[in-house]
């Protein structure tokens, strides 16, 4: 039997909801591409509940505990003496979401004597040392797709935010105020504006499709260029790298997986390149930007505003400058948290479960490293320093 660890944000702080907004959500039965959603043999939770807190459980418990496997469920995953520290040693398993990552350094890795799988309750798998799990032949596994298109929303909400001043405005009338002037002396139209991104893949093309109804004139640059198909249909202009792009562009959207060749991509001298005045969302991850170089650049005017869910380390500190920095739009990471988007990675790392419980292969769609390994869609999106997984 398998001790399974999951690792979990905290419920709400008025407790776990009894009711929600909605009784139902739309049935989405595969993704732009064909890619089916998850398809475990069975479910245990209603979709549209909160899964992604520990009181929700990813809707596991029944499933494992009925089986005989253990599953501990925390939150506590950072200081000194941690419950996931703590059970860490004993896991066969362990789960956690990219808003709330458990962060499997090589030295975790090392005293997790017992770990044979790492699973992300969502996309985006760096927060697992690839090299260590390659070198320890801990399988890793992400629900890719799972919400992508949550993420790919939230990024034109961000621009909007940003480009029509909302946040501020919107303040205004929560303050009490009528300022009109005040609201649209930083306010113009998307429309016309030159609107790129690093990095085209599921989230970045989704972008870029959800933005082109605004006349908007678009570019992109990435390392596998898009059929020249897909570049007609949406008028996009290719540039070999983000330091060709941006200078072009008056939004920069960052949609790319955190590895070596993108950390700290947004150095002081690569927003130095940007146009003056222009816009930079990240729901990427944090560590592609110089967290500094984009307090400065917003409080120099380098850049009109930027705006974001992705922090380093997460949850950030009450003394992260990004909280405090003028002209941002940050949220927590919850882009792709949705309570649509949970009922899906849920139930995709369900499939998963299944799948390893059974000895059976893991969606190929779904594997980051594998067999010592790069794999599936990690050979395809992530980079490591170790030469035998080139």
């Amino acid at each position: 039997m398998a001790k399974v660890l999951c690792v979990l944000y905290d419920d709400p702080i008025d407790g776990y909801p009894t009711s929600y907004a909605r009784d139902d959500l739309p049935r989405v039965d595969h993704y732009p591409g064909g890619q089916t959603t998850p398809t475990p043999q069975g479910t245990d939770f209603t979709p549209g509940h909160l899964l992604g807190s520990v009181s929700g459980g990813l809707g596991l418990r029944q499933f494992l505990e009925s089986r005989g496997h253990t599953l501990v469920v925390t939150s506590d995953k950072d200081q000194d003496g941690s419950v996931f520290d703590r059970e860490l040693p004993y896991a066969d398993v362990v789960i956690s979401q990219p808003f709330w990552p458990a962060y499997l350094t090589a030295d975790r890795i090392a005293r997790a004597k017992n770990l044979k799988l790492a699973i992300t309750a969502g996309i985006g798998s760096d927060h697992v040392d690839l090299d260590a799990a390659i070198a320890r032949g801990v399988t890793v596994a992400e629900v890719t797709y799972s919400n992508s298109i949550s993420v790919a929303e939230h990024v034109v909400m961000m621009t909007l935010s940003l480009v029509r001043n909302y946040l501020p405005s919107h303040q205004w009338v929560l303050d009490g105020g009528w300022n009109i002037a005040d609201c649209v002396a930083r306010s113009y139209d998307l429309e016309g504006m030159h609107v790129g991104t690093v990095a085209a893949g599921r989230i970045g093309t989704a972008v870029l499709r959800r933005l082109a109804p605004f006349d908007v004139k678009l570019h992109y640059t990435d390392n596998h260029r898009l059929p020249e198909s897909v570049e007609q249909e949406l008028g996009l202009t290719f540039h070999p790298s983000a330091a060709d792009m941006v200078p072009y562009c008056d939004v920069v959207t960052i949609n790319a997986p955190l590895h070596p060749q993108t950390e700290g991509l947004f150095d002081e001298k690569l927003i130095g390149a940007m146009k003056r005045g222009a816009y930079l969302i990240n729901t990427a991850r944090a560590k592609i930007c110089d967290r500094d170089a984009v307090d400065h650049a917003l409080r120099s005017g380098q850049l009109a505003g930027y705006a974001g869910d992705v922090w380093y380390p997460q949850p950030a500190g009450p003394d992260h400058p990004w909280r405090t920095m003028p002209h941002h739009g940050m949220t927590p990471h919850i882009s792709g948290s949705t309570l649509s988007a949970q009922a899906r990675y849920a139930a995709g790392t369900r499939e998963i479960l299944e799948s390893w419980f059974a000895g059976a292969p893991i969606r190929d769609e779904y594997l980051i490293v594998d067999k010592g390994a790069l794999a599936g869609t990690g050979a395809h999106s992530y980079s490591t320093t170790t030469p035998a997984a080139r």
